[in-house]
């Protein structure tokens, strides 16, 4: 039993070592015949060879010829979103600095990386597939070659991407020229991005993270992007890469979140304390206050530098608005007190004249008495020695002599007295009289403008003005009864020119109609220069019609007669220089002074040459006449703001006209509402303009005895614009005498005249008043017209031939009305468009000074209306607060809403401030531009001051607004393009100022806005009614300078 085993083992082995060989030789037989099965295989089909990976470099040159591709293509379909194309590029391509996420895509893809990035066909296909959609949201690629209906491969879906052929065949393009691509189809590398229904790859911009996506199982996503899983495959195969790039408002996903910054298109980093991190940042951005900014800070909260900036801008604004002010004040104070400097030399001067005068009169009237007593006494003493008694000669011939040296001594006494008292006046004089001369005066003018000269050149010109007029005060009371012919006869002995023209107006046959009102008939008269001229009658008789018919603001009226200025038949428009005109309403600037509104007038209206100590005398002597002098610092005042009272207001309204030294002074009705003596010191001025050959016409209601007899002539008007009389004053009462009207005692005259001619009394003698303006017909041999034919019959007088009126012949009593309205038509155009002839021989200053003149002006009403500036401003703030923080802030619209808003508020504030520029003054405007004055200096002065403004409130509101909002784009961006927009709509408020009532211009500033806004804003509104509206390309404005910030992003689509 115990060799059993062994011998097992013995023979087991022997069968072993038996069948060895023959498995050795069936081994080596399949080798054989593997290896001769490889042999036959390999001649038949070789294995491909694995492509060496392309260099780095080429991969990199192949990017940028793509990115660079990339880049024009955008700038091409988007060029209004692109500033500057190689910035942007540099931006959003430029991987040079970073080319790590190519390298592991050329690993990821075995080398065939080239292979898969988009053709220029392909990225052309793409961006207009981008352009093409219309504002919609979702991308939808149109089919091509490699995705459409019939063939959807792998590569078509999002995130994912497929290789050419090493070398495509050019027949398998379509006609976009895309090339087939399904070969290797694999997820889209990182830091690339891959579009649904295009099979190619596209590098992802700097700013993006595109990382390779995971699945979401709960959602159904691929996060972080939104496309969905694809069904029927693994979770691992299901998503892909980026899938699409556009704008931020589809494709917010792929850009870098706000809070982190992303270096890098496939890294991202959380923001650090200190910092803020927008949406898209690819570098972190330091905070201005960087306590304020915690880690993932979004963005800065720059509040208080908005109110430190309203700050800074309101100090300014009070240091520039106090500064001014107290330099005017200084500089006022400075005249003032040269003028009253000036104002007691002068006087003195002129009471050291009178006292040098009385001298001289009192010692010529002593040496004149002496010698006629010497002659006296010498011929008494002939006499006296012819009749001497012989023996009393002696004696007697020794009395006269004592006599006569008493008489002598006596007179020689009170000659002495009168020659010391001259020489004292002698002595006193030349510490007393300063005689400037105009050499010195201008010799004044030209030194070197030092403070003290200056002074003294203004005193100069005082002493000048007040030396002129106290000796006119002088002249006046030597000669109180002097009329204009003794004036003119004064002038010539003095050897002076008379610097105005004298102008004579005469009317004849004129009449006045308003569509067949007649307003005016058959008027006949003139008003001569060197007169003072009362026009008066009963309410509704045409005085002011009249007035206005004689100087030629009938606009919009028929006229016919003539009215001849110098018995030349004329526009008397030609002399509107030299026209001074008054109206009923004290038409002057309520936040000027007195002064002020004197001096501009001056200035714009009298001649050119003229010296300015001249024109201070001018005025200075219109401010003594009218007794300003106490006022003239004063501010008129306006309705809201209380000023002078109203009878001095209305003298500053003839004042106006008074120093610009007219040749036809106009009044209407410059007594109303003035006291008796108030009336008499204007009518003594009136006289006093008159003395200097002035035409001087008023209308009056009702004047005192004393003011009555103040006038030279007087024109008696009854209802219907008919005249009663035309004359001297002093001969009216003998006229209405001879139609047996008397005036009873203790009435003043032209009361009883208006009370007849209004009905209230009856005249007496058997005479009606409706037939007084007949007899002043017949009086004066005038032509009665023919509807007047019947009082003519009743008073009994041959009736006159009548001849046919020349407006009548020719013409049909069918055609006359429209023939009429046709005519009035062209006379009201050519009133508006035609330039007559200047023909007042004055050269008043050009367009360039009255600008100047303006622009002081308007400086000082601008600097004295601070308080309502200063309320837009507030306005503005509150706005731009209220705004900024109910309007948020989203990358997706660019703050599109806010601006929306932004347009109108401030369309609106700013249309309401700009109208205050011409609607607060269009009277006054209307009344300049009447005078000669310049339309065009009055817009531009207005309009250059309102540039302050202008361009203040966009940083007011902004301040506000921007720091409150924090847009993406910068404060400059976003001040140019509101500037911008305030520029406009205060140009358009100026437009509805003059065209508009105020209140038509109010509610059009308020409506406008926000039509057109609501307009620009609406997808159905047509284009060319878009372009119209100024909000459309102030949005698009604001939203262009905020795309730019996101570079390659573009907000094109709305």
């Amino acid at each position: 039993m115990r060799d059993a085993k062994p011998l097992r083992l013995q023979r087991r082995g022997r069968g072993v070592a038996l069948h060895l060989p023959v498995l050795l030789q069936l081994l080596g037989f399949l080798l054989l015949l593997l290896l001769l099965a490889g042999v036959a295989r390999g001649q038949q089909s070789p294995l491909p060879p694995v492509p060496p990976a392309p260099p780095l470099s080429a991969v990199e040159k192949q990017l940028n010829n793509l990115t660079n591709n990339v880049a024009e293509t955008i700038s091409d379909k988007f060029s209004f979103c692109v500033a500057d194309l190689e910035e942007d590029w540099n931006e959003a391509f430029n991987y040079t600095s970073n080319l790590s996420f190519v390298d592991k895509c050329l690993q990821d893809t075995q080398g065939d990386l080239p292979q898969r990035l988009c053709t220029p066909d392909e990225v052309k296909f793409y961006f207009s597939s981008l352009y093409d959609r219309d504002g919609d949201k979702n991308i939808n690629l149109k089919t091509n070659i490699n995705c459409n209906i019939s063939s959807w491969g792998k590569g078509c879906d999002p995130g994912w991407a497929c290789a050419t052929d090493p070398v495509p065949d050019p027949r398998n393009h379509d006609s976009n020229n895309i090339p087939l691509r399904r070969r290797n189809c694999q997820a889209c590398c990182e830091g690339f991005f891959c579009p649904r229904g295009l099979t190619c790859m596209l590098p992802c911009p700097l700013g993006s993270y595109c990382p390779r996506a995971t699945a979401n199982e709960t959602t159904g996503l691929c996060d972080p992007y939104k496309y969905q899983i694809i069904s029927n495959t693994s979770l691992t195969e299901s998503c892909g890469g980026a899938d699409m790039w556009a704008d931020i408002q589809s494709t917010e996903e792929i850009f870098c979140p706000a809070g982190n910054y992303c270096p890098t298109t496939t890294k991202r980093d959380s923001c650090s304390s200190g910092h803020y991190c927008r949406l898209g940042s690819t570098a972190e951005e330091k905070c201005i206050i960087k306590a304020s900014c915690d880690e993932n800070t979004k963005n800065e909260n720059i509040v208080i530098l908005g109110a430190c900036l309203v700050g800074a801008l309101c100090l300014l604004l009070l240091i520039i608005y106090n500064c001014s002010d107290k330099f005017l004040s200084i500089r006022e104070r400075r005249k003032a007190r040269s003028r009253e400097n000036a104002i007691q030399l002068a006087r003195q001067q002129v009471k050291a004249h009178e006292g040098w005068k009385a001298a001289k009169q009192f010692a010529r009237r002593h040496v004149n008495g002496m010698q006629s007593h010497l002659s006296r006494t010498f011929s008494r003493r002939k006499s006296f020695h012819q009749q001497v008694d012989p023996d009393n000669s002696s004696h007697r011939v020794q009395e006269a002599p004592l006599m006569g040296q008493d008489k002598t001594q006596e007179m020689s006494d009170s000659a002495i007295f009168a020659a010391e008292s001259t020489n004292e006046i002698t002595e006193v004089m030349p510490s007393v009289i300063v005689d400037v001369s105009d050499e010195e005066v201008v010799a004044a003018k030209e030194k070197p403008t030092s403070k003290g000269k200056h002074r003294s050149t203004h005193t100069q010109v005082f002493k000048y003005a007040y030396g002129e007029i106290e000796k006119e005060k002088f002249r006046q009371q030597e000669n109180k009864n002097l009329t204009f012919t003794g004036v003119i006869a004064m002038v010539k002995d003095q050897q002076k020119e008379i610097t105005r023209p004298l102008l004579k107006v005469e009317f004849r046959d004129l009449t006045l109609m308003l569509g067949k009102k007649k307003l005016l008939r058959s008027i006949n008269g003139e008003l001569r220069p060197g007169r003072v001229t009362a026009v008066m009658g009963p309410s509704g008789a045409g005085k002011t019609t009249f007035l206005n018919a004689v100087i030629g603001k009938v606009n919009g009226y028929k006229v016919t007669g003539s009215v001849l200025v110098n018995r030349k038949n004329v526009n008397i428009r030609s002399y509107k220089k030299i026209i001074g005109f008054v109206p009923q309403d004290d038409i002057v600037h309520g936040n000027l002074t007195v002064e002020e509104n004197l001096w501009f007038s001056a200035k714009c209206r009298l001649s050119a040459r003229m010296k300015h100590r001249d024109k201070v005398l001018i005025v200075e002597r219109v401010i003594d006449s009218l007794d300003l002098q106490g006022i003239r610092n004063s501010l008129v005042g306006t309705v809201e703001k209380r000023g002078i009272s109203g009878g001095q207001r209305k003298r500053v309204n003839v004042g106006i006209e008074m120093v610009m030294e007219p040749s036809l002074l106009i009044l209407d009705e410059p007594t109303s509402g003035l006291d008796s003596s108030s009336s008499q010191l204007l009518l003594r001025a009136l006289r006093h303009e008159a003395v200097e050959g002035v035409n001087v016409c008023a209308v009056v209601h009702q004047p005192s005895y004393t003011l009555y007899n103040m006038f030279d002539d007087l024109i008696l008007l009854a209802k219907g614009g008919l005249m009663v009389y035309n004359g001297p004053v002093k001969t009216v009462e003998d006229y209405f005498t001879t139609l047996g009207i008397h005036v009873p005692d203790r009435v003043n005259p032209p009361d009883h005249y208006i009370d007849i001619l209004e009905g209230i009394v009856k005249p007496g003698s058997g005479i009606k008043a409706k037939h007084l303006p007949v007899h002043w017909m017949l009086y004066n041999g005038y032509e009665v017209p023919s509807d007047m034919q019947d009082d003519l019959k009743e008073i009994g007088e041959q009736t006159p031939q009548i001849s046919s009126s020349p407006s009548m012949s020719g013409s049909t009593p069918h055609c006359l009305p429209l023939r009429n309205a046709f005519t009035e038509e062209c006379d009201r155009l050519e009133h508006h468009l035609s330039k007559p002839k200047d023909l007042s021989s004055r050269k008043t200053p050009g367009i360039f000074m009255q600008y100047k003149y303006y622009l002081g002006r308007v400086t000082k009403q601008r600097l004295r209306e601070a308080k309502l500036l200063a309320v837009d401003f507030l306005i503005l703030g509150l706005a731009g607060i209220c705004l900024g923080t109910i309007a948020k802030l989203s990358d997706k619209t660019f703050g599109m809403p806010g601006y929306i808003y932004t347009i109108i508020a401030v369309s609106l504030l700013c249309k309401i401030a700009a109208l205050r520029s011409f609607s607060l003054e269009r009277l006054q405007y209307f009344r300049e531009r009447e005078s000669g004055m310049s339309s065009l200096a009055y817009f531009l002065a207005r309009d250059t001051i309102d540039h302050f403004s202008i361009v203040v409130k966009p940083i007011i509101y902004l301040s506000m607004f921007y720091y409150f909002n924090n847009p993406r784009s910068t404060m400059a961006d976003n001040y140019i393009v509101l500037l911008a927009l305030v520029y406009c709509v205060t140009g358009i408020g100026y437009t509805f100022a003059i065209c508009f009532s105020p209140g038509s211009a109010q509610l059009c500033s308020a409506l406008i806005p926000v039509v057109l806004t609501l307009l620009s804003t609406q997808k159905s509104t047509p284009m060319f009614l878009k372009r119209l509206c100024y909000s459309k390309w102030a949005l698009e404005g604001f939203i262009i300078v905020n795309a730019k910030k996101l570079v390659f992003v573009h907000h094109c689509f709305f």
